[in-house]
């Protein structure tokens, strides 16, 4: 292990470390001061560092970790942790043993880390833990009232004395109906230097909404939307507007096909911003290339009327 310009430079990097499924990384995540944050050592051991290592990079570049980013617990917040970590379904390093106070990181201050790990491990263990974050986002946004409603409906099928194997299909639909009347509809939203995550998951929502088709017009379109197009839903035909100067390969695209199909790539040059269309229905103005979310100031805008979306889908 070697540092250059206060990062952690990997040496070895043909390990493999992403193997970890959302649903497990999740459990990794606790809500501490109104915040969900993940432990050092957990994070340090999603990406196979010392959690020593990944505190130092923390203390060297200290002006890009504020508080919201990453913070050190008390005493008090520390014993309740302990607590909990026992019911981990990962491997951790012996809490007890620890002689100092943990830090924990927010989901801004482990997109900030992961810029600072400079390999392609990083990256992908990033993804997964933003994927996980979203996901734990989402249940704690609609848990209170759904799970309260389920469990009135749970109650009256039981009183009913009817075998559950006879229900499960409707709890799903119950459940699909409850997120979609607690859902906040999008208008538009503006994202600043460094919301990466943010933009990220909004994208990965857009994407999911889709039952039949997705287009995406993007002059400077690469490969990293192919894991943002590998969350949409199954069967969803997807259609890519670029150019021909485009960094995507078309072996990319057949692999992709392999596992994910349907993925279409057309060439046009009669395009100067991004949109999204899905189903034909809902159209998105995205203010930056799709492969540069959060770097720079942009906006993303639902524009509601249909004759701009007819216009765009039949206008190549």
């Amino acid at each position: 292990m070697e540092e250059k310009n206060n990062n952690i430079v990997l040496i070895n990097e043909k390990v493999n470390v992403v193997k970890y499924e959302i649903e497990n990384i999740t459990n990794l995540i606790y809500t501490i001061r109104g915040k969900q944050v993940m432990l050092d050592s957990d994070v340090a051991m999603l990406y196979h560092y010392p959690t020593k290592r990944i505190n130092e990079t923390v203390r060297r570049n200290i002006e890009r970790f504020p508080e919201n980013f990453c913070f050190k617990l008390n005493e008090s917040e520390a014993e309740n942790l302990r607590s909990q970590i026992a019911t981990s379904s990962l491997e951790k390093e012996n809490y007890g043993g620890r002689r100092y106070l943990p830090y924990v990181f927010t989901e801004q201050g482990i997109a900030m880390l992961s810029g600072l790990l400079k390999n392609d491990i990083a990256i992908q263990v990033s993804i997964n833990i933003m994927n996980a974050f979203v996901e734990m986002r989402k249940f704690i946004a609609t848990n209170g009232s759904v799970f309260k409603r389920l469990t009135n409906i749970e109650y009256k099928i039981l009183e009913q004395n009817k075998m559950l194997t006879e229900h499960e299909k409707k709890f799903e639909k119950v459940f699909d109906e409850l997120q979609k009347n607690e859902k906040i509809e999008f208008k538009q939203s503006i994202f600043f230097d460094g919301q990466i995550f943010d933009a990220y998951s909004l994208i990965i929502d857009i994407i999911k909404r889709a039952k039949q088709k997705i287009l995406i017009i993007d002059n400077y379109i690469d490969d990293n939307i192919l894991k943002m197009l590998s969350k949409k839903n199954k069967n969803v035909e997807v259609v890519i507007l670029t150019t021909q100067n485009s960094n995507i390969r078309k072996l990319d695209i057949q692999k992709f096909n392999k596992q994910y199909p349907v993925l279409k790539l057309a060439y046009t040059n009669k395009f100067h911003d991004r949109f999204i269309v899905i189903d034909n229905k809902e159209l998105y103005h995205i203010g930056a290339s799709l492969k540069d979310l959060g770097k720079k100031c942009f906006a993303i805008s639902k524009i509601e009327d249909n004759e701009y979306i007819e216009k765009i889908v039949n206008y190549n």
